[in-house]
């Protein structure tokens, strides 16, 4: 027997709205996919910088490259362009930092001297890379960065979704134990 699959139904077209709700709609959507928090850090002109991101991801092994897309209208937008930085993974402990750097209540930061680029202390994870690209990305600039120094520890994750921050459990094995 031979199914046959019609075509799905075209969606109907989002009735108009102004600019900033469609934008606002489109953040709630957006927001319902977890990720983890992260603060990039770099040494800029008046000393070390950072700001918070979500927007993180690995993007090669071979080479290794990880992508940070920032915002234009971030302050540190402009001067992170053509320097080293790190991408500093925090863990679920670490929430004032992630507000901090976001702008928020200000904490005391210790900075630690890395081999490319200033880093976290205790961080989760953290990622030093060379620039290797930069591309539009419309209202935020992709920032790939090649990765030349790299440590972690266990515990548990900083994530956001929805509007909050999370904690991720670490899971007991991880695929690093397979291969």
């Amino acid at each position: 027997m031979t199914a046959i699959m019609s075509a799905p139904e075209r969606p109907r077209a989002l009735p108009v709205q102004s600019d900033h709700h469609l934008q606002s709609m489109l953040r709630s959507c957006l927001g319902r996919f977890a990720t983890g928090v992260a603060v990039v850090t770099f040494e800029g002109e008046t000393g070390p910088r950072g700001f918070t991101i979500n927007s993180f991801t690995s993007v090669s092994l071979r080479p290794p490259l990880v992508l940070a897309s920032v915002a234009r209208s971030a302050r540190s937008h402009d001067e992170l362009a053509g320097r080293p930085f790190t991408v500093n993974v925090l863990g679920s402990e670490q929430e004032a930092l992630a507000i901090c750097f976001a702008g928020g209540q200000q904490v005391q930061i210790t900075w630690e001297r890395g081999k490319e680029a200033p880093r976290l202390p205790r961080v989760l994870a953290h990622l030093e890379c060379r620039p290797w690209r930069n591309y539009d990305g419309g209202d935020h600039t992709l920032y790939l960065g090649e990765v030349v120094d790299f440590d972690y520890r266990s515990g548990d994750a900083l994530g956001y979704i929805a509007g909050r921050f999370v904690s991720i459990g670490e899971p007991q094995l991880g695929l690093e134990y397979l291969i």
